[in-house]
């Protein structure tokens, strides 16, 4: 019998929702850096094989929100929360055990749960095994120790989600990966690469928003806007005679080329719009 069904990370940020996903799936479909908020999206990514189908969802870290973006984002999370078939906990193995079970504990969850300790490698056996006897002895979800980066014990995990899958036909065809656009996935590669090369308040205060994508004969033309909120911003990722914003291009484009598997021609303009993370015209313009 055919099994398919929603799986849903939940977690705190910067726990390895989106590592762990990409994992799962076989392909980088959620941006990744060391900062936290990196996800603002839920992003879907579809593995099928003949006798089952999973459609993962990377969901944004749960925070106490102070912007309207931050209410949007977890709106992502509350959708995710509706509709999960299965819903896979995430925590760092190193962060402090009882703020995470009480973190999942007012998620309500009907769901069956899976509860995934992340990032087992950098603990020493002892450490870990203290770390899931207290996760099990929270007794509302199955516990698996993972290195999501490392891929260690994924397919053991993958395993153990098939087991639980309820018996369904597929939802999406069997050649599908995700149900985000291209546009989408190239503005995200651009976002990736700010969280990577800039500080403090800069990656917080950006947006992507892909104005043109045309493909012709040889190669395909992407026009991008980057979005902050202060002229100084603004300065900071242009760079000195525009070297960083150069190199944003650069590393986007490597990735973006990889992704699409063309060439592609980028360019890059920074726009300056005060407080647009509190604006629901502009929240909405950029796929919020």
């Amino acid at each position: 019998m055919h099994k398919a069904g929603f799986v849903n990370i939940f977690g705190k940020a910067n726990a390895g929702k989106s590592t762990l996903m990409n994992a799962l799936v076989g392909e980088k479909l959620a941006i990744v850096s060391p900062k936290v908020q990196t996800t603002r999206h839920r992003i879907t990514g579809v593995v099928s094989t003949v006798d089952y189908q999973i459609v993962f969802s990377d969901t944004p870290g749960i925070i106490d929100p102070k912007y309207r973006l931050h209410e949007k984002m977890m709106g992502a999370v509350k959708s995710a929360l509706e509709d999960a078939d299965i819903a896979m906990l995430i925590m760092d193995a190193r962060d402090n055990v009882a703020e995470n079970l009480e973190l999942f504990s007012s998620l309500r969850l009907k769901a069956t749960c899976i509860l995934v300790v992340n990032k087992a490698d950098l603990l020493k056996k002892e450490a870990l095994d203290e770390v899931v006897k207290q996760c099990e002895a929270w007794g509302k979800a199955e516990v698996v120790a993972i290195s999501a980066l490392k891929k260690d014990g994924i397919p053991a995990l993958l395993e153990r989600i098939v087991g639980l899958l309820p018996e369904s036909e597929a939802f999406y065809p069997d050649d599908t990966l995700t149900d985000k656009s291209t546009r989408f996935f190239v503005a995200e590669m651009i976002r990736e690469k700010i969280f990577h090369l800039f500080d403090e308040e800069i990656p917080y205060h950006t947006a992507v928003a892909v104005t043109q994508y045309q493909e012709k004969t040889t190669l395909i033309k992407i026009t991008a806007e980057i979005i902050v909120t202060r002229e100084t911003q603004k300065a900071i990722i242009l760079g000195d005679k525009g070297s960083s914003i150069k190199k944003i291009g650069t590393l986007a484009r490597q990735d973006i080329e990889k992704f699409v598997g063309q060439k592609v021609f980028l360019e890059l303009f920074v726009k300056v719009r005060g407080k647009w993370r509190d604006n629901d015209i502009y929240l909405k313009e950029y796929g919020y």
